[in-house]
This record gives C-alpha cells, structure tokens and sequence, in this order.
C-alpha cells in the first residue's frame, strides 16, 4: 500500500514537471539592438513600370486610387502614426521572416504591402541581403531582389501581365517566410497557401499549392476562388482565414525537407477549428524538397492560452525549432485605453500580452500529433542589464510590444535574433502617435537553446 501511494506520488509529480516544463519561462538578455528607421523608401529598379514608381496609391478608405504623395495619414486604429501615403517609391519595411548565413550575413523579405491584396497591387515584392552593425546600431542593406515572373509560372493573371518587366506586386502573392539555398530561394506565402521557389535572381520557378490529409488548403484570398453568379447557391469553399497561410517556413538541416507553418489554424466543415491538447492548434506540413510534393506527415502546433498566431519559425536541429507566437496586441499595459470598445488616440486600445518565442520538438514519435513546447522566452520583458537598448523597454529591461514579430533565428550556440514586422506605416506599439521603427535585437539566450 506505501508503495503504491509512493508510486502514485510519483507519478503525479513527473506529470506536474513534464506540464510545468512545456510551459517553463527561460530569461533572455539584450546584448544589441539595431534601428531601420521605418521611413526607409527604396526606389523601384529602373526598368520597372512607371506603375510601381510609387506606392500606397490605393490605401484610401474607399479604396479610390490617388496619385498625390503624402496625402492618406497612416492609422492604427484611431491613433494617427504620423506617415502618411502614397510613397514616392517602395517601403523597405515590412521584415516578415530572417535567416542567419553563415558569413554572419541575413536573407530577409518584405512582405505584400500594405497588408491586403486590395490595396497592395503597386508594392513590389522584394528579398533583402543584409548585415548588422551592432555597435552603431544600424541595419545595411547588401542586395535587394525584386521578385519577378518572367516565365509565367504563376497560375493566374499578375498585376503587371503585360508589361515588359513582369514584376511581381503584393496583389499577387503575400510572401511572409524565407529560406536561401544554393539555387534560390524558398517562400512561404499567405494567399494561396503556396510554396513559391526563387532563383538567385529572383525569378519565380515554382508555385506549390498547399495540401493536407491530402484535401486542399485554401484563403479566401486565393486566386483559384470566385464568388458564385447565383446568390442561392453556396459560396466558394475556403478552410484558412484571411492571413491565415504560410507565416513560418524552416527548412531541415539536412536540406531534404521543407516544414511550413500556417499562421492560423485550418477549419472543419466551416464550424470548428482544429485543436490540440485543448487548444485552437496550426498546421506543420511537410514537404520533399526532391520531388516538391507534400509527404503526408504533418504536426500540430497548439497555442498558449491567449495566443493568436505565429510570426516566423526556423529549424535549430533535426526536431528542435524556434517559433514565435503572439496576439494581436500593440502597445504597453500603462497606457491602455480605459475602454478597449471605445479606443482614443491617447490609449493603446488592446496592449500586448503574448508575445513569446518557443522552442519546440517536432519528432517521429509526435509526427500527426502536437508538437511539445519545451519552453519559451517573453519578448516583453527582456533583460537590459547594460542598458544596451536605443528605445523602448524601461529600468534594467527591453520589451517589444509590436503586433507583429516576425522574424527570429539561431546567430551562434547563444545567441538569437529577434525582429518586428512594422506594417508600414499602420503600426504603432512602440508609442501612440509614431510609425514603429524596423527593430533588430541580439539576445543572449543559452539556457533557453540547451534546454531539452
């Protein structure tokens, strides 16, 4: 009888430990920060449409196209964020997926625009080679691609079908993830859901429509969807929401298989989402690099209570990875708003509270089944022992409380980088009346790596 009680005991604390752990909290320490000032504009390459030699020309309220510059104030919500559109000519910002080159270099993108596939058809596409200066602070920029279709591999009409630089725009494709490899480039992208391979020079090769349990995966922002001519009939079938796509995209260590990660979780028969260890789970599905087909395996990636969606995901070894996880929150507790129904431009109307990385395992044995949260790191309190921090962040701490986080990777054995997607010029979390900055940081996170 002792010995059973015994047992029972035991038993009961491994499984308070092993809960526990998934959710253990590990600490990070700010050791740099860098600054891309989020009015950083590009101008279009030279043999671009005179088309795309501005941008932001249809992010009025009513969608009506305007060509004078400066005219259309940026807002978050209600609170104005002192940038205003169209811009003469394209926004760097936007950095929606990272990763580390072993030169001590970043690949980067910017993502579609100006966040929908309406307004977004003069924003060009564009990956970003870039390095950091850590001492001073600064963000340079090596190469920018503009993304292309000269070939005409994608399945549908793009905006600029007819032009002699078949350019692509963020009407056509909403790229959000990056993988370099010897020939191109790997991404991830929202609409579809697709998988889309870029050559060196950044010219479209390959379109991969997305499939799980061998049954499609759509947005309703896919191309393929079209609204029914007769209003009794039932509307086109879709399983993502908006924005719902490929967010993460890690590439396996052996190079052999590519892993994406929706941002939001896949609907069944249009009333439930699907769940994991009894919360609203994202799909990882795999797929063959070789063949470029889908394997059939998949995990689920559950989120933590109030989570909302991921922003980036990168393999650290064979099942271990580091992904972001956020709500939809921007700004700071302090300063919220006394109503969040009733937002003023002097609140944040709904402050952040989750926004974290994981690292996870996704093995053979979890393969079909939720991924296991090892433990996390709080981008809202980071330690700054040193005061290394540029802006943001308070005595003896950095935080990030943008809406969007959404680029993270391994640098070294210790460290990780940590970046913002500022939605130029709409988000402002950093403070209530300014356009979020691009920020880049360096974080000693060690314990948080080894952890098992």
């Amino acid at each position: 009888m002792t010995r059973h009680l015994f047992t029972t005991a035991a038993l009961s604390l491994l499984m308070t430990t092993t809960a526990f752990a998934a959710e253990t909290e590990f600490t990070a320490t700010l050791k740099a920060h860098a600054i891309l000032p989020a009015n950083t504009i590009l101008a279009a390459p030279d043999d671009a449409a005179d088309y795309l030699k501005t941008s932001g020309k249809f992010t009025t309220a009513d969608r009506k196209r305007t060509e004078a510059l400066g005219t259309v104030m940026g807002k978050d919500g209600v609170r104005e964020t002192g940038l205003a559109l169209p811009f003469a000519g394209q926004p760097m910002q936007g950095f929606s997926g990272i990763k580390a080159m072993e030169d001590g270099t970043f690949w980067t993108l910017s993502d579609n625009g100006f966040g929908t596939k309406l307004n977004s058809s003069d924003a060009m596409l564009m990956l970003h080679h870039v390095r950091f200066d850590w001492d001073k602070g600064t963000m340079e920029p090596i190469t920018t691609l503009f993304l292309s279709d000269p070939d005409k591999k994608a399945p549908f009409p793009i905006v600029m079908e007819g032009a002699a630089k078949r350019y692509l725009t963020g009407a056509d494709f909403d790229v959000e993830s990056i993988q370099p490899v010897a020939d191109g480039f790997w991404i991830g992208e929202e609409f579809g859901p697709y998988i889309l391979k870029f050559d060196l020079e950044g010219r479209l090769t390959d379109v991969i429509a997305t499939a799980v349990d061998g049954k499609p995966v759509a947005s309703p922002d896919n191309p393929a969807l079209a609204v029914q001519a007769d209003p009794s009939k039932a509307m086109p079938a879709f399983n993502l929401k908006r924005s719902g796509g490929y967010e993460g995209l890690a590439l396996s260590k052996d190079g052999s298989k590519l892993y994406g990660l929706l941002e939001g979780p896949i609907w069944r028969d249009n009333a439930t989402v699907e769940q994991a260890d009894g919360r609203p789970a994202l799909r990882i599905v795999e797929l063959d690099v070789a063949s470029k087909a889908w394997t059939g395996r998949s995990w689920l990636y559950p989120l933590a209570e109030g989570g909302e969606a991921i922003g980036d995901f990168n393999m650290l070894d064979a099942t271990t990875a580091l992904v972001i996880e956020r709500d939809n929150g921007a700004g700071t507790a302090d300063k919220a708003c006394a109503d969040a129904k009733d937002p003023k431009p002097d609140c944040f109307a709904t402050p952040s509270k989750v926004k974290r990385i994981y690292k996870i395992s996704m093995t053979d044995d979890n393969a079909g089944k939720a991924v296991r949260k090892i433990g996390y790191i709080d981008l809202l309190k980071i330690a700054d022992p040193d005061n290394r921090k540029r802006q943001g962040g308070g005595d003896g701490f950095y935080d990030m409380p943008f809406v969007t986080i959404e680029n993270v990777d391994r640098v070294d054995d210790t460290h990780i980088i940590v970046g913002n997607d500022n939605n130029l010029p709409f988000s402002a979390g950093r403070a209530l009346d300014k356009a979020d900055d691009n920020e880049f940081v360096l974080l000693e996170a060690g314990a948080f790596l080894k952890a098992e």
